[in-house]
Order: C-alpha cells, then sequence, then structure tokens
C-alpha cells in the first residue's frame, strides 16, 4: 500500500523537478534572481547537471532496452487476435463525449487524465490494451500503466481511427446513457 502511494509521489517529485530546471533556463527573471545567489548556486547546478546526465543516461538505458512493438498492438488482425481471449480487457482512454460517440465493442472508457483514479478497474493479471483516436493518448497511457508496475500493458496505435478505416464495427451508447 505505500509502495503504490510512493511512486506517484516521487513522479510528482520528478516532474516538477524537471520544469524546474527546464523554466529556469527560460525565465530571464528566476534565472538573474538566482544567478546572484553566487557559487553555490554553480556548485548546485554541477551537481544538478551530473544528475541529469545519470538520468538521462538511465532513461536512454530504459529506452534502448525495449524490444520493437514490445507495448504495442500494430494491427487490426492483431488486436482482433488478442481479442478472442475474452480475459482481454479493451480500455478507451478518450474522452466520455467521443467514447459516447463510438467505441470498438465491449471496451470500457476510462479517459487518460483519469487513469490513476481508476486503477482498480485495471487488473495487473490479464491483459490489457488502450486505445484512442490517434494513438497519442493510448501511448501515454501504456508508459504510465507500466511505471506503476503494469507489465500486461499495450497500446493498440492504430486506434480507432485504423479500427474504422478497415472497416469493423463499432459501437455507440443508448441516448441518455453516458459511459458502459
Amino acid at each position: 500500500m505505500i509502495f503504490k502511494k510512493t511512486i506517484p509521489t516521487i513522479l510528482l517529485g520528478f516532474v516538477i523537478w524537471f520544469c524546474l530546471l527546464i523554466g529556469v533556463g527560460q525565465n530571464p527573471i528566476i534565472a538573474a534572481t538566482i544567478t546572484e545567489t553566487g557559487s553555490t548556486f554553480q556548485e548546485g547546478i554541477q551537481t544538478m547537471s551530473e544528475e541529469s546526465l545519470n538520468l538521462e543516461s538511465g532513461v536512454d538505458r530504459f529506452l534502448t532496452s525495449i524490444p520493437a512493438g514490445y507495448y504495442t498492438i500494430g494491427t487490426v488482425k492483431g488486436l482482433k487476435s488478442l481479442l478472442e481471449n475474452p480475459q482481454t480487457l479493451l480500455v478507451d482512454v478518450r474522452e466520455p463525449s467521443e467514447y459516447k460517440s463510438g467505441y470498438i465493442p465491449n471496451a470500457i472508457n476510462i479517459p487518460l487524465q483519469t487513469l490513476a483514479q481508476n486503477l482498480t478497474q485495471i487488473p495487473h493479471d490479464r491483459p490489457v490494451v488502450l486505445y484512442c483516436s490517434s494513438g497519442y493518448r493510448s501511448g501515454m497511457g501504456v508508459m504510465t500503466l507500466h511505471l506503476l508496475g503494469y507489465e500486461n500493458v499495450q497500446g493498440f496505435p492504430p486506434s480507432f481511427v485504423g479500427w474504422q478505416a478497415a472497416g469493423e464495427a463499432i459501437d455507440t451508447l443508448p441516448a441518455g446513457i453516458t459511459s458502459r
């Protein structure tokens, strides 16, 4: 339980640190104020640069270790094959209005922005596939879930647009219903 709460805290801390690091170089007022602090700041920057290089090399090692296609299902045929397994959970990470207008049959809707609040709906022990309209949001969702310890999650980059373009069936919600 403590571990699950620690990961988001670490991720939030990293994002804030990264934004501050990038933001300092872009904001002349902040940069001028910090520059006035003298050598302590320069030592801190040197340490941050070394840590940044270590972080960059760690991220680079992680990214280059990912086998091609590891987190993705690249074709409609591949998705259909995976969906033959009734244990597969298909998650539409688009907004409710997009989902309501049409979705891949049997998909549940968990908008990307609410993914972290809905982890109880995402199992660790069976296949999970995320899709959106173009692949961007599902890619973010897949990486987020992998960072949170989900090894069973893949994205479907052709996404809803690719599914429709292949002439596959879509479902829509009956009038008055906002989600499944």
